[in-house]
């Protein structure tokens, strides 16, 4: 996603001709220009900024109405030569929305710029202020379209195309951001919420208020609310690279540059590269809970690897984050765990030697020497890297805790509860030839128990369906596509089921459900998890801050995919910690694009 102002493409309609219009009533109050398609002439304005194949031009004569922008972009190539900024000029061109996929918002442009006149030159070219002193965004909503959340069910119900509503800048995102399409800003006291993609482009704040702020400084997504305030700065109009390496919170210092729509988003086109000023620091504290080696003392560690195989560069790492700050939990959850040779597409399904290579590292790292558990799932059959094999698996600690009644189930082998809740096969999948389980992983269901026999819980690893196929948080579809929220919600039904029936023979048993649901609690799959599993989030039970809840950064948003939901009978006590230690870092100091979390939880009878 290179953000640059470069692309051009015509929405066809009716041509007319108009003249004499202002900027502001050709975009007028709505997304879309009431003169689409139409050819107009003597347009006169300010020339702010220039990029490589247009210009932007601001009104001489505004009208005081803050849901009409008062700039626009001018493409054409040929026609930056002709002008430069701070020229009043005046010019005909025709009116066109533009967007490069018929996902993202239209771009209101004014092509095939001619008669263009310099009216004078070495005019004063002001930015306008966005935050302290100037207009601010708001901070929760997007779109009136939304219905008051971005992740309501069902999706892409309505397309800002064909509502085109009218702009309320003070109240919804979008709108604001719209409203200031075209023109030249100037933001103070920036700081960086996001790692940078490969381009430099770069989530930002300034300095206006913003809700969901993190102690990190960052935004956390909350309920209803998924910081429409923030803006991604994209690639300088000057021909300058923005860094990539900048880290959440780090300072940037201040920026001018102009506001457009790109590639889905709104962005800030700076006019040269941004510049960090200041720099957190990426150490992450390790945890201080550690387990006692005893039923009273257990710590549970959940950790996404990132598609770790035998060979990769990151399972050192990854070794360490789980030795020296999460402590060597006595049970780790584990997802992505690939085969034996990685990628390699050769039929190959075991993950022994993957697993085995992380524990050794994890040993010399000074970590505890875990046994392991997974099964193996049907080759190409669970999502992923192609050739990976991906799959979900445990460490243990065996000087505490060992399987009840070990009994391992194969890969079509549906675990069932029986009797005195016990398990039909320990480990074994839930339902494995469920159809809301294609192309995804199938969660492993085991049963525990201390050395001596007693205190038994039980534990559920789930890797839920990705999120791919969704749409842009600002694009056209609204409430925009949660890629396969369906599914999600079909495989948390699926758990939900596994352990109320585990409740239901064992009203006091001990269970936790962990690992990455690719999936917000306050969206609607995790809601009905919890409103049908008999779990509790281990998040609220610990009274971790709401904005504190994140292990994944993507677009402007701290977020959480990892959770870790328990049963009643663990809830007294509970302590609950989430390690910074990939968020925090640069992309290419991370071991994962996941961070880990541990608990510690009190599993005697």
């Amino acid at each position: 996603m290179k953000i640059k102002a470069s692309l051009f493409l015509c929405v066809s309609a009716l041509v007319s001709s108009t003249s004499a219009l202002t900027i502001s009533e050709i975009n007028g109050n709505k997304y879309l220009s009431p003169y689409a398609g139409q050819t107009v002439s003597n347009i006169q304005g300010l020339v702010t900024a220039k990029g490589s194949a247009g210009f932007y031009l601001r009104s001489t004569t505004p009208d005081d109405d803050d849901s009409t922008s008062e700039s626009i972009y001018v493409y054409g190539s040929t026609a930056v030569s002709k002008v430069s900024a701070g020229d009043i000029i005046t010019l005909s061109g025709k009116v066109s929305e533009y967007r490069s996929s018929a996902s993202y918002v239209y771009l209101t442009e004014l092509t095939s710029p001619s008669a263009i006149s310099v009216v004078s030159s070495g005019n004063a070219v002001v930015p306008v202020v966005v935050g302290k002193g100037g207009r601010a965004p708001p901070t929760e909503q997007f779109s009136a379209l939304d219905g008051g959340d971005v992740l309501a069910v069902p999706n892409n119900v309505s397309t800002i195309s064909k509502a085109n509503p009218v702009l309320k800048p003070g109240k919804y995102g979008m709108d604001f951001w719209e409203s200031l399409s075209g023109e030249l800003v100037t933001v103070s006291n920036v700081r960086a919420i996001a790692r940078p993609n490969s381009y430099g482009d770069t989530w930002v704040l300034g300095n206006w208020e913003v809700s969901g702020e993190n102690e990190r400084g960052g935004l956390t997504m909350r309920d209803k609310d998924s910081n429409p305030e923030a803006v991604i700065v994209g690639s300088p109009l000057d021909g300058s690279k923005n860094p990539t390496d900048t880290k959440l919170g780090d300072l940037i210092g201040d920026i001018t540059g102009v506001i457009t729509t790109a590639y889905g988003y709104y962005a800030l086109l700076p006019l040269t590269a941004l510049t960090v000023t200041g720099s957190n620091t990426t150490a992450a504290a390790a945890t201080d809970l550690e387990s006692t080696g005893t039923c009273c003392g257990v710590t549970v560690g959940s950790y996404n690897v990132n598609n770790l195989a035998p060979n990769s560069t990151t399972l050192p790492k990854i070794a360490q984050h789980i030795a020296q700050y999460l402590k060597s939990p006595t049970l780790v959850f584990l997802q992505e765990i690939q085969d034996d040779d990685g990628p390699t597409d050769d039929g190959v399904v075991s993950a022994n030697k993957t697993l085995s290579t992380l524990v050794q590292s994890i040993a010399d790292q000074g970590g505890v020497n875990y046994s392991f558990v997974d099964i193996a799932p049907v080759n190409k059959e669970d999502g992923g890297q192609p050739g990976g094999n991906i799959r979900v698996a445990y460490l243990y600690d065996p000087s505490v805790i060992r399987l009840r009644n070990a009994n391992p189930g194969s890969n079509t082998d549906a675990n069932e509860v029986l009797p005195g809740a016990e398990l039909k096969y320990n480990p074994g999948l839930i339902d494995p030839s469920n159809d809301a389980w294609d192309d995804s992983r199938k969660p492993l269901a085991a049963a525990w128990e201390t050395l001596d026999g007693k205190n038994k819980f039980f534990t559920v690893n789930v890797h839920f369906t990705s999120k791919g196929g969704g749409s842009s948080i600002e694009g056209d579809a609204r409430p925009p596509v949660n890629g396969g929220v369906a599914t999600r919600e079909a495989q948390a039904k699926l758990v939900s089921e596994f352990t109320s029936s585990i409740l239901a023979e064992d009203s006091s048993a001990k269970i936790i459900a962990s690992g990455d649901f690719n999936e917000f609690t306050f969206a609607q799959p995790m809601e009905t998890l919890l409103a049908e599993s008999g779990l509790e989030d281990l998040d609220e039970i610990a009274g971790i801050a709401t904005t504190e809840r994140y292990t994944y950064l993507y677009d402007m948003n701290c977020q959480q995919l990892d959770h870790m939901f328990v049963s009643p009978a663990l809830a007294k006590g509970a302590e609950m910690h989430h390690l910074h230690v990939n968020t925090w870092v640069s992309y290419d100091d991370q071991a994962s694009d996941h961070d880990p979390t541990v608990a510690l939880l009190n599993v005697c009878s």
